[in-house]
């Protein structure tokens, strides 16, 4: 798909086409977000889709839980404060266990030349803005899976 098409604001835009191998077993995702009632639904939705999923209030708490437990995908909120959504992608980008998941930015930015001038140059493997149906979300997080 050519880089300035935008379907919907939740298809992988590779600026780094990383993915994963299931291999039978379940979606591993951490969900970021500094908005403990909105993170804490997204994740039962997508524990309703038989994925495993752990949730991080903040940019250090998702350090710490990525690189302990590895998730496969991590959806990384950008504005939060303290550690932000570009700084924690940065740390977990520097260790050898979370350098190759995948990373999507969870964002409210809803222009796609504002998503790419901000997040592309930031090691995220594509963008979800928020708002979107979760139908969709979980459709952009198997479209990593080989």
């Amino acid at each position: 798909m050519p880089s300035h098409v935008s379907v919907s604001k939740i298809v992988p835009d590779p600026w780094i086409r990383r993915s994963f191998d299931l291999a039978g077993m379940a979606l591993r995702v951490l969900v970021v977000d500094d908005n403990h009632n909105a993170a804490e639904a997204l994740v039962a939705y997508l524990s309703f889709e038989s994925m495993v999923c752990r949730v991080a209030f903040g940019g250090l708490e998702a350090i710490t839980i990525g690189t302990e437990w590895t998730p496969h995908v991590i959806l990384m909120d950008i504005s939060m404060p303290g550690c932000n959504g570009y700084e924690a992608t940065f740390a977990l980008r520097q260790d050898r266990r979370t350098s190759e998941t995948i990373i999507l930015a969870f964002t409210a930015l809803n222009d796609d030349a504002e998503v790419h001038t901000y997040l592309a140059d930031h090691s995220f493997d594509g963008y979800c803005q928020k708002g979107q149906p979760p139908s969709k979300l979980v459709t952009l997080l198997m479209s990593f899976a080989q």
